[in-house]
């Protein structure tokens, strides 16, 4: 049965996308822990990914304490967990339909910080149907974590998701807010509720491993002719690792690509006080009578 304006064929490319997140969210949390490096759990992450489902719609995302987004190891990152708050950020496609998730992992002893972030997805959960404001949700959210005594990061949203795009209107803010927009049936939207006990903003950090093409045009140079017709094939517009490419001349292609304004680079976003950041995600459809959780 359709619903809104998604067909049948399109809701269930949707819901494999959220089966097969749920499976590999399930195994990859249960890799984090003391001693294992990032890249163990990205690249296992990211294998099963598209073992199970068409691909990745973004590379795995390991944020850890004060990181809170576009945070992926790189092609020889020893990095290993200790005791840390781990955000654990996952997509999957299915033809381009896209399932996004977030968990925490708290081994650093913050557990109060993570039950807020999830506490707060829960209640925005529980106001989504069709004609919700995305505002008042936004406001449930940031009641909730400030209730814990906590701050949300104000400038990080939930979001829509449509084919080959995972992040499109409308925007879920974590704070209330008089603009926005009502939900409307069919909509697929991401809610992610970021907590922190820092001052609740993140900026950019020095460190990118993320890219994705945003000006598709003509280049001279072969190398990057080459890999742009890589991305153009395999990702489309969706976000890539740079590890997931050869090594050495690619890299230089990809820092050629971006400074052209061809690809955008995704710097780490992180509390600006260096606060910890934790975080909850689940995609969802908007339906008739309330809503289908692709992501539980």
């Amino acid at each position: 049965m359709s619903i809104g304006p998604l067909d049948d064929e399109t809701i269930e490319k949707y819901r494999k996308a959220g089966e097969v997140l749920r499976t590999v969210m399930d195994e990859s949390a249960e890799m984090v822990e003391p001693g294992v490096t990032h890249l163990e759990v990205a690249e296992h992450a990211e294998e099963r990914i598209r073992e199970l489902a068409d691909g990745c719609a973004f590379p795995a995302n390991i944020s850890i304490n004060e990181e809170a987004s576009h945070a992926s190891p790189g092609r020889d990152d020893d990095t290993v967990f200790g005791e840390d708050m781990v955000c654990l950020d996952l997509g999957v496609h299915v033809d381009g339909y896209i399932a996004d998730s977030a968990v925490t992992i708290d081994l650093s002893g913050n557990t109060e910080l993570v039950e807020s972030a999830e506490e707060a997805l829960d209640a925005a959960l529980d106001m989504v149907e069709a004609g919700a404001h995305t505002g008042k949700i936004g406001a449930e959210i940031e009641d909730v974590i400030r209730g814990y005594g906590y701050t949300p990061v104000l400038n990080l949203s939930g979001h829509g998701v449509e084919q080959w795009d995972a992040h499109t209107d409308p925007t879920i803010p974590n704070r209330g807010a008089d603009r926005g927009v009502e939900l409307e049936v069919g909509d697929v939207v991401a809610i992610e509720p970021f907590a922190t006990d820092g001052t609740g903003k993140v900026t950019e950090g020095s460190k990118n491993e993320i890219y994705s093409l945003v000006n598709d045009r003509s280049v001279r140079d072969r190398m990057s002719r080459q890999l742009l017709d890589e991305v153009r094939e395999k990702y489309k517009l969706l976000p890539f690792a740079a590890r997931w490419f050869d090594g050495g001349r690619s890299e230089m292609a990809i820092r050629r690509l971006e400074q052209q304004g061809v690809l955008r680079g995704y710097p780490v976003l992180k509390e600006e006080e260096g606060a910890m950041v934790g975080q909850a995600e689940h995609t969802v459809i908007v339906t008739e009578d309330g809503y289908e959780n692709l992501t539980e």
